[in-house]
């Protein structure tokens, strides 16, 4: 069991809880809030995150580009499982996300299950099919756009059933954040991914932009919480509280920080992640 639950990979799991939270917290003030659909909401988005973390070990294992890793243990490189083990696990997280999403469907509307066909559809083809879009530098983009907007604002619809421009704001700030865990990771990864022909966008801005552009999303993250603040409530601006946490990550990667140097950058950004998440969504809900 540990070795799913490992393979699960739980670190990320706040990845998935940081959009959910902001885009209920916004919804708050916007109507009357459904809280039972926003609870769905964080189980959809739990298990879309548990079903891409291993259909990436699955297609990575099977291509072999995990076989040399510097991060943590993937279940298909290192034998613990059997790749077609690591796939039904896959499908079965991906299935969870869509009989939750169809709940969410049925009870507001039914555009969302064409939402939730592209989320799937997304998070297989990142590292899975014939031309993975994660190989070819577009990983950010799915990031961005899944558990960023379409988390946040997706949030926010089906508890109040109404998008907002603040939950658009919002998970454009989320999904930065989010981003700069991926850059993070890809970072890490140039050497091995480089030498796997795996194209992603660190690989293809080189080890130096990389920096910079982790520096970017999270100069942008705080920037949004400053456009949320102005435009419709000043208390998101508690988001910037999560500011200090942000000091340390950047300064080791902007330091060089390199290979197992860059695991401890990626904690560190995962708890900037959940301090950000957790700040925003108190000033989103005391500002309502």
């Amino acid at each position: 069991m540990d070795r799913w639950i490992n393979g699960a990979r739980p670190r990320t799991l706040p990845a998935a809880i940081v959009p959910v939270a902001i885009g209920a917290g916004c919804a708050v003030g916007a109507g009357s809030v459904t809280w039972w659909r926003v609870a769905v909401a964080l189980v959809v988005s739990l298990a879309l995150q548990v079903g891409v973390n291993y259909a990436n070990d699955y297609s990575d294992g099977v291509r072999g580009t995990d076989d040399v890793r510097v991060g943590p243990v993937r279940l298909v490189a290192s034998g613990l499982a059997t790749p077609g083990d690591v796939k039904r696990a896959a499908l079965l997280a991906f299935g969870l996300a869509g009989v939750a999403g169809l709940a969410l469907a049925a009870t507001t509307s039914w555009w969302l299950v064409a939402v939730g066909v592209a989320s799937v559809a997304a998070a297989w083809g990142y590292t899975g099919g014939p031309k993975p879009y994660g190989y070819l530098g577009l990983g950010e983009v799915f990031v961005f756009t899944f558990f960023g907007l379409v988390a946040t604002v997706g949030t926010t619809y089906v508890a109040v059933e109404d998008i907002t421009g603040l939950s658009v704001v919002m998970g454009c700030a989320a999904g930065c954040v989010a981003c700069a865990l991926l850059a993070v990771n890809n970072l890490r990864d140039i050497p091995t991914d480089t030498v796997a022909g795996k194209r992603t966008l660190a690989v293809r801005l080189g080890d130096a932009r990389t920096r910079w552009f982790y520096v970017l999303l999270i100069g942008t993250t705080f920037a949004l919480v400053a456009v949320g603040a102005l435009a419709w409530r000043p208390w998101v601006l508690l988001g910037l509280l999560a500011v200090p946490a942000a000091v340390g990550p950047v300064r080791k990667v902007r330091g060089g920080a390199a290979g197992p140097g860059l695991i401890a950058v990626l904690g560190e950004t995962g708890r900037l992640q959940l301090a950000f998440g957790l700040l925003t969504t108190i000033g989103l809900v005391v500002g309502a």
